[in-house]
């Protein structure tokens, strides 16, 4: 469950960040029903994820065999993919995140219409909520099981913890400022997509979808199990396997090579005029 509690508290509290915003210009301007609307989006938000929530488990309450491992692996995947995109988008645009909330804001009450405001609270919680429904329902099925009374309990327990993260941070009490605080939580899920992409190559080659190549590679079973311990805690947050199959290394290693390429392109020295 440690995994889906990061998850939940990371996405938490990103929604949390920026309704404080929302709630910080709010009160500084004074502006009139301005709060109604922007806890009318918050809980509009809220009902949105759930209505995801319910779609998934209804979807999947309708599909069986073969179609269940297909929609499976596809949520798995989506997940992944959501997890890197939501990394990349803080980190090109988490520096002007307040400014531009700020100014939308402000638009919305100039223009008389409250209701943009209560859409930028509505998206920020029904986006963040949406994603965490995903990532949750895909870590379930990484883990070989989707307990819902379980994942209820990391994801309330990971929105607590957001709460009270939110208010150490804007009291002070913690010594990371909000950039240093997102990039090394976004590492953490980036290792957290790794093993998701990881499981679900594993699904398809188990299908007989794509072929294993070597399999098992090598087995260092002995050295670091991936079905207990220390091991299995290292396999929920990276995807690392002690005995993979040769196709598994190979996708491991090129969505590292992309992310790394993406991060930290490799530029050529400029030439001298």
């Amino acid at each position: 469950m440690g995994s889906a509690f990061f998850i939940a508290w990371r996405e938490s509290l990103e929604a949390v960040l920026v309704v404080g915003i929302l709630y910080a210009w709010v009160r500084r301007n004074a502006v009139a029903r301005a709060t109604t609307y922007l806890w009318g989006g918050v809980a509009g938000g809220i009902a949105l994820a759930a209505a995801l929530a319910l779609a998934i488990f209804s979807v999947q309450s309708q599909l069986g065999g073969e179609a269940l491992e297909y929609f499976q692996t596809a949520i798995i995947v989506i997940a992944a993919a959501l997890i890197v995109q939501m990394v990349l988008w803080m980190r090109r645009h988490g520096r002007e995140l307040a400014r531009t909330l700020q100014a939308s804001a402000s638009e919305a009450a100039d223009s008389g219409r409250l209701l943009g405001l209560a859409a930028l609270a509505a998206i920020a919680v029904g986006r963040e909520g949406a994603e965490t429904v995903i990532f949750l329902y895909g870590l379930g099925l990484e883990r070989g099981g989707t307990d819902l009374a379980a994942y209820l309990g990391a994801a309330a327990g990971g929105l607590a913890a957001a709460l009270l993260t939110a208010w150490a941070m804007w009291q002070g009490a913690l010594l990371m400022s909000w950039s240093a605080f997102f990039r090394v939580t976004g590492f953490i899920l980036l290792l957290l997509a790794s093993a998701l992409v990881v499981n679900a190559v594993e699904r398809l080659i188990g299908m007989e979808v794509l072929p294993g190549l070597v399999d098992p590679l090598w087995d260092l079973s002995g050295v670091l199990d991936d079905s207990a311990g220390v091991g299995n805690v290292v396999a929920a947050f990276t995807g690392w396997r002690a005995r993979p199959a040769l196709l598994t290394v190979l996708v491991w290693s090129c969505y590292w090579l992309a992310l790394a390429a993406v991060l930290h392109p490799f530029r050529l020295p400029a030439r001298r005029a």
